[in-house]
């Protein structure tokens, strides 16, 4: 069964673009519902450790880089199949692939500057979400 938790990020140049209120409400209108938010600036230490799958990856120095440029926004979503609706609406990684009306699509800035992160397993969004919350944060009982 899929899981009903996913975890974004909205990266920092969604952020620096002001396009938070933007993107919360695509996110809003497909259906899900914000059980934890926050703004965070990570560390370039937090962004290695959060992306260590990809340690060995060409891009992920540059990645490290963009992730500790600026602030994020992390939001824990719920919905019934949340992390396999959430991808559709995110669209594909590479904005130019990514299907007209999805967030990519709309604010991405390159396909290393893609604009939002979505958990890619229910697996990925338990320890994503852990990451970035606490037990007290997470208020997915309470919806």
């Amino acid at each position: 069964m899929a899981g009903t938790k996913t975890l974004t990020m909205i990266k920092p140049g969604a952020v620096k673009h002001r396009h938070i209120g933007a993107i919360i409400d695509m996110i809003e209108k497909a259906g899900f519902r914000i059980a934890a938010i926050k703004s965070v600036k990570l560390t370039a230490e937090d962004a290695m450790e959060f992306y260590a799958e990809h340690k060995e990856r060409p891009f992920f120095g540059e990645l490290v880089d963009f992730m500790s440029s600026g602030p994020i926004i992390a939001a824990i979503l719920l919905k019934e199949n949340a992390v396999a609706d959430f991808r559709k609406i995110i669209g594909s990684t590479d904005p130019s692939e990514a299907a007209d009306g999805t967030i990519r699509k709309m604010f991405a800035i390159s396909k290393s500057m893609n604009a939002i992160h979505g958990s890619d397993s229910d697996e990925s969004a338990e320890r994503e979400s852990t990451f970035f919350f606490s037990k007290k944060e997470m208020l997915e009982k309470y919806l």
